[in-house]
């Protein structure tokens, strides 16, 4: 719905920036680094391998810069579908984030 700007309210903070990058250079074995200035808090990565049974890895906390490389091997790179959710420390709320390779 429209509705009228008002002169005195804040402008609302800047968007959250998805800290994750993928390096494809092995489409079996993409990379996930950490590419934002903060840690992510209890991360965690699911895999839909496009009928198989989903897969859950557990990652914890992954530091700024740090690389972890998934495993597709037992499904077509291009049919999986990578989920990764994490919690922000700053403000405890829960993102996700899909990709595929």
């Amino acid at each position: 719905m429209l509705r009228p700007i008002d002169p005195n309210e804040l402008p609302p903070p800047p968007a959250y920036r998805v800290p994750w990058r993928v390096v494809r250079a092995d489409a079996t074995h993409p990379i996930v680094v950490n590419d934002g200035r903060d840690a992510a808090d209890f991360v965690r990565v699911f895999r839909d391998n496009g009928g198989a049974a989903e897969r859950t890895q557990l990652w914890g906390q992954v530091l700024p810069a740090e690389e972890i490389e998934l495993c597709l091997c037992s499904a077509g790179p291009h049919e999986a579908v990578v989920t990764v959710a994490w919690f922000r420390p700053i403000d405890g709320l829960e993102y996700v984030w899909r990709f595929v390779v």
